[in-house]
């Protein structure tokens, strides 16, 4: 394949699989398979849209016409603290709704990880800048595997797409995208169990 392609085929994926993206899409799911009454669904569906997918990405744009983001993939990792820390606001929100609303104990335990993750990502992005694209797939795909189990497996070609693409695109290493996926699977599952069986 031409190499233009197949960086044009990266930029398609890292456009359209950004954190957010899988956000709303794991917590639709989420709203159709684990609650059983409409309104839930509803309230799953409006909080994780409203905080987890329009917010942040409204957010990126702000701050991009700002100057605070100079290009679309946020290359400079001090640049991302500050879209992290705000980013963590709409998520304590949300948790406090979700908690609310009495949401099912899946969904709240997942999006807390989302809470305790980017603390996570704060950290090391002082120093390193980890793939934030791999976790947001990996993240997902860890949630869907404690959910529903073995068939999660299917989504996982997915993450592998997210992270070469931003391997492809110059954005990470071969070491920080391994790294993204790797934490953001195994943080969110050890999170979701011990939340699910030592506080629910």
């Amino acid at each position: 394949m031409n190499p233009n392609y197949k960086h044009k085929i990266a930029r398609i994926i890292s456009t359209i699989f950004v954190p957010p993206s899988f956000t709303l899409l794991i917590f639709i799911f989420f709203a159709f398979y684990l609650e059983n009454d409409f309104p839930k669904t509803l309230e799953t569906i409006l909080i994780s849209a409203s905080l987890g997918f329009i917010a942040p990405i409204v957010l990126y744009f702000i701050l991009k016409k700002k100057g605070k983001i100079i290009d679309v993939d946020a290359s400079i990792k001090e640049e991302r603290t500050l879209p992290y820390i705000i980013a963590i606001v709409f998520y304590l929100i949300g948790l406090f709704l979700m908690i609310y609303f009495k949401l099912n104990i899946i969904t709240i335990a997942f999006w807390f990880c989302y809470i305790s993750n980017t603390i996570i990502t704060i950290g090391i992005n002082h120093f390193w800048k980890i793939s934030a694209h791999s976790m947001g797939a990996s993240g997902p795909f860890s949630a869907l595997t404690f959910a529903i189990g073995f068939y999660a497996i299917l989504f996982f070609p997915i993450v592998l797409f997210v992270g070469w693409s931003r391997i492809k695109l110059n954005c990470h290493t071969l070491s920080q995208v391994t790294a993204g996926i790797l934490l953001a699977f195994i943080s969110t599952f050890l999170q979701m169990y011990f939340i699910i069986h030592y506080f629910y």
